[in-house]
């Protein structure tokens, strides 16, 4: 796996080089202007506290210059920390935790009450904009149960947009954790990525980012130069079926795919632990990670 990038460090960039940053951000700026971008937190950006430093600040200022993002996150490892403090053991079938209701109610108090608060918490730091939801508030996500060997673990059916216009038009950033509920109040545990696309499609979002724990898609995974900035949804899957995307990469670039053909602009993989990598990628011209579109000539 490719070593992140050290962190960008302004510290000795004289003024004009600082001023030319700013210019080559201001055209991506006008683009996505009054556009929402929805970014899925994971991996280290949940675990360091500098990562989830600068990660607060991106958020505030993309918001800053008009630009409306909605954060989703997961919180596996959280969850089954707390769940190994109790004595229990984690059981996953297909990739996915085992929810009876014990597991399913430290879910829901890890995910709201100590993931998305420590979120909410480190943007409030900078400007008090942002507000943790579960998707069990206000209808936001619906769920059914997907498979009763699984127990309470739920896929979306349905997103309600309504209390996230209602922050995103004030200017709020929503926080979102992944618990949604059927019609009978039931709640399920839900998927990270499958909700961050969910809610990306509902608010007909710009771009959905996923920040995760690797460069972006490479041809050759020990060669970090090997980097895919942009990839159609006809390469991806050829890659896929080549056998040069595989493993736990197929999982993530299969979400970018399923985002981009339900109808988000772009979809974006990018490696979590670099500092302000959301910024480098939306705000600049090079970018950092692996952007995925309907066709090679997207949006960017």
């Amino acid at each position: 796996m490719a070593e992140p990038k050290p962190p960008l460090d302004l510290d000795g960039i004289d003024a004009a080089t600082r001023a030319g940053i700013l210019v080559e951000a201001l055209p991506y700026i006008q683009a996505f202007a009054g556009r929402t971008v929805v970014i899925k937190l994971g991996g280290s950006a949940l675990v360091d506290p500098a990562l989830a430093r600068t990660f607060a600040a991106d958020v505030v200022l993309l918001r800053a210059v008009g630009i409306k993002p909605v954060v989703v996150h997961g919180g596996g490892p959280q969850i089954g920390a707390h769940l190994a403090r109790l004595g229990k053991d984690s059981e996953f079938r297909e990739g996915l935790r085992v929810t009876d209701a014990e597991t399913l109610d430290v879910a829901r108090m890890v995910l709201a009450g100590q993931v998305g608060r420590s979120i909410v918490s480190a943007v409030n730091q900078h400007q008090t904009v942002a507000v943790g939801l579960s998707g069990e508030d206000a209808g936001l996500i619906t769920a059914v149960q997907r498979d009763p060997a699984l127990g309470y673990v739920g896929d979306v059916v349905g997103v309600d947009r309504t209390i996230l216009d209602t922050l995103l038009d004030r200017s709020f950033i929503p926080v979102i954790s992944t618990i949604g509920a059927d019609a009978t109040g039931q709640a399920f545990n839900i998927n990270a990525d499958s909700a961050a696309i969910a809610v990306a499609e509902s608010l007909d979002a710009e771009k959905l980012i996923y920040l995760t724990d690797v460069p972006g898609v490479l041809t050759d995974v020990d060669a970090p130069g090997s980097l895919i900035s942009r990839l159609s949804v006809a390469r991806a899957r050829l890659l896929i079926a080549e056998g040069v995307i595989a493993g736990g990469m197929i999982p993530k670039v299969e979400a970018t795919l399923a985002a981009v053909e339900g109808g988000v602009g772009s979809s974006h993989i990018l490696d979590g632990r670099i500092p302000h990598v959301v910024l480098l990628e939306l705000l600049t011209d090079e970018g950092v990670g692996t952007m995925v579109t309907r066709n090679a000539g997207g949006p960017s």
